[in-house]
């Protein structure tokens, strides 16, 4: 067990995208995503909606893992997993509703079981909660998208009842939304709506459309008190021991970002090129 000072800087966002069918859930996790890392080549979509996040190739050459059924919690975990050791910065998961109510996933799991359904619940209950540790517990930032039930309200347009399809409740279990950090919200002009904001930055409830630009506001918000490379490298050179090198480097949120720099000055102790 170790006492650390909290860095916001570590933290790695885990992000909900909710709309019913067409709202623009995989184009704009896409854009999110870009403007959180700046590299399509960073970005990876677990695809279980049948290659629809093919559509979308024009915008940069992404990473796509294709995740057929059985949509099994723990199958779930290994697409995450191949993404994490590929090196992935954001980890699209696209769609996670199928987890819950898809071919093989939580509920087709629960109807198949004999016996009591209430105790039955015990047996696949930890099965998901696996699957939300790991997307909590990802070193990559994670952006999940949601499918939502549809209905459709009669709204009046110039006089006229208009038929309009509006998102209801997420097809996922009841409080997952609890364990995001954001959870955004698309109706089907694509606009959304942050219900679930620990950031602070969309507290202001008016409807935005989703670009590249949302995810550097959010990875601006996750850097804030990180030191630039600008700022760092003369406190480097300024460091005049060994014992101030390592000084700074321990007090330095992101040191590892510079650890090549530090290690060259670091050299430079041995070279007789620093005072000693």
């Amino acid at each position: 067990m170790i006492l650390q000072t909290c860095k916001k800087a570590q933290a790695k966002i885990k992000i909900a995208v909710q709309s019913v069918s067409g709202g623009g859930k995989t184009y704009s996790s896409l854009k999110l995503a870009y403007g959180m890392c700046k590299d399509w080549g960073k970005i990876a979509v677990i695809d279980t909606e049948y290659q629809s996040s093919n559509l979308y190739a024009d915008l940069g050459p992404y990473k796509v893992l294709m995740l057929t059924a059985p949509y099994s919690p723990e199958r779930y975990v290994e697409a995450i997993q191949a993404c994490e050791l590929a090196g992935m910065e954001v980890i699209i998961i696209d769609s996670l509703s199928h987890e819950w109510d898809g071919d093989g996933g939580i509920l087709d799991i629960h109807s198949q079981m004999a016996g009591n359904s209430f105790t039955n619940w015990s047996k696949v209950t930890p099965r998901h909660n696996a699957l939300v540790q790991k997307i909590l517990s990802s070193q990559a930032h994670i952006i999940a998208t949601v499918r939502s039930k549809q209905e459709y309200v009669l709204t009046d347009k110039n006089g006229k009842s208009v038929p309009e399809k509006v998102g209801m409740k997420g097809v996922q279990r009841d409080g997952l939304e609890y364990d995001f950090t954001l959870v955004f919200e698309l109706d089907i002009k694509h606009q959304a709506i942050c219900t679930k904001d620990r950031t602070q930055l969309f507290s202001n409830k008016v409807p935005f459309t989703i670009d590249s630009s949302t995810g550097e506001k959010i990875i601006n918000w996750c850097s804030e008190g990180v030191i630039t490379k600008e700022v760092l490298i003369p406190l480097i050179q300024q460091c005049k021991t060994p014992a101030e090198l390592k000084k700074l480097y321990d007090n330095t949120a992101s040191a590892n970002t510079y650890k090549e720099e530090f290690s060259k000055h670091h050299a430079t102790f041995y070279n007789g090129v620093a005072k000693q």
